[in-house]
């Protein structure tokens, strides 16, 4: 029988590397926190991660950092895109560049480089560990705002902000009743960028804050470190479980907002 090569045998590549590096890993992450060190099953790693009071802080300092960073970085970011968005500005390509460029230098070395900067300026650590965390968070997360808003934005309906301004709305108006409604999915996708990488960071609260701010990443790291492989593997799949719930509520916002926008038309 002659073999014929189809279209669907490029997939098996994709196949493959999801069930090696993603579907396998997240069995063994299952199996870990549902089992005690005999490989029985248990509900042991569940209970004290919500009876502990130190788990419960961690939780709550990540959402708050979490929270925080997204905050500032749409506050600073957004405003950022729509100057960059002007035709004034996008004739220059290298000014979206020059936010672009500290994403291709790798994460560790500019960690370690905010760290010395933050130093030389009397903020480190030592003696600010939470102004010292939030500000690299906000450094090495704001790129990831910039640029999904900067996309949307090229793309806004100039048609509309136009017909806003004829009709007598202000500038106020305009950009609350036009502009910032159909940046909304960039909004979404940009906040999603930096909420849940936020959580799960450890090498910036590490070492910004000099070992004083503990987040999720940086407590799973503590948790295998010490051996102590069901509850690092609960927490792993709780924060995989906050994942997958935020992606699910974002998704359907989105989708209503594309159907409100197809509905327009």
């Amino acid at each position: 029988m002659k073999f014929r090569f189809q279209r669907k045998f490029l997939c098996i590549p994709y196949f493959l590397f999801l069930i090696l590096f993603v579907i396998v890993p997240i069995i063994f992450i299952v199996y870990y926190a549902f089992t005690d060190a005999d490989g029985y099953f248990t509900w042991s790693a569940l209970v004290d991660f919500f009876t502990s009071i130190n788990k419960l802080n961690v939780l709550l300092m990540s959402l708050m950092f979490s929270l925080l960073n997204t905050i500032i970085c749409l506050i600073i970011g957004y405003p950022i895109a729509y100057i960059l968005s002007n035709s004034k500005f996008n004739k220059n390509s290298m000014i979206v560049m020059l936010f672009v460029m500290p994403m291709w230098i790798n994460f560790v070395l500019r960690t370690w480089a905010t760290r010395d900067v933050l130093n030389w300026l009397n903020l480190g650590g030592g003696t600010h560990p939470y102004l010292a965390t939030m500000i690299g968070l906000v450094y090495n997360y704001l790129p990831f705002v910039i640029l999904p808003l900067y996309n949307v934005m090229l793309k806004l309906d100039k048609a509309q902000i136009e017909a806003a301004t004829d009709l007598g709305c202000n500038r106020i108006q305009v950009f609350t009743k036009s502009i910032i409604p159909q940046s909304i999915p960039g909004v979404v996708s940009a906040s999603m960028m930096v909420f849940m990488p936020t959580m799960s960071s450890y090498v910036i609260s590490d070492v910004l804050s000099e070992g004083k701010v503990v987040l999720f990443g940086n407590s799973i790291y503590l948790s295998f470190t010490n051996s102590q492989w069901n509850v690092g593997s609960f927490i792993s799949l709780f924060m995989l479980l906050l994942v997958g719930l935020s992606m699910l509520i974002t998704r359907n916002f989105t989708e209503k907002d594309e159907s409100k926008e197809a509905a327009k038309w």
